[in-house]
């Protein structure tokens, strides 16, 4: 049975009607249009669809919408915003972003939106993880390309980069 589901969405108030258990990447993907969240095995098992639900990874394509009623949902779409304008009055890209596209940690790129909201969970647990957080953290994601060593080496890189801005700020 479909019913009218409130939900705020990279900062948007959005309602939808869906039934409850829909699977919350449907939504995103389907109705919101939000195409970034990327679907994978289906099972909460590749990382593929990772989305930030208060903050927390969590896997879309295994959450149902009702989940979500009430909460904060971030997608890679709203994870740069609230970082001030960058090029062409657009968001500025969140350090990981940046980070990424320095390092040029993608490949075929179809994993990578889920491994970055990964480590956006990760680093807003914790600035500074070791290589070791790092890397249970990614445990989840599966990458098939291989492009691991520049993936590590783009979240140590906005690691730095988060705490560089804490200096700035005073924190």
């Amino acid at each position: 049975m479909t019913q009218s589901i409130e939900l705020n969405v990279n900062g948007a108030l959005s309602v939808v009607t869906a039934d409850p258990g829909t699977p919350l990447i449907y939504v995103l993907r389907n109705d919101l249009k939000l195409k970034g969240t990327r679907f994978g095995c289906g099972a909460g098992v590749c990382g593929c669809c990772t989305v930030l639900l208060d903050g927390r990874g969590i896997q879309s394509c295994n959450t149902p919408v009702s989940a979500a009623q009430g909460r904060e949902v971030t997608t890679i779409e709203g994870l740069g915003e609230g970082q001030g304008e960058g090029r062409r009055g657009k968001a500025a890209a969140h350090p990981l972003q940046q980070a990424f596209v320095d390092e040029q940690a993608g490949q075929c790129g179809y994993c990578l939106t889920g491994i970055v909201m990964g480590a956006a969970a990760l680093l807003a647990r914790n600035p500074s993880p070791t290589e070791a957080e790092i890397r249970s953290e990614l445990d989840i994601h599966l990458c098939r390309c291989g492009a691991y060593d520049r993936i590590l080496r783009a979240i140590r890189r906005a690691s730095e980069m988060i705490g560089q801005g804490a200096s700035k700020r005073g924190g």
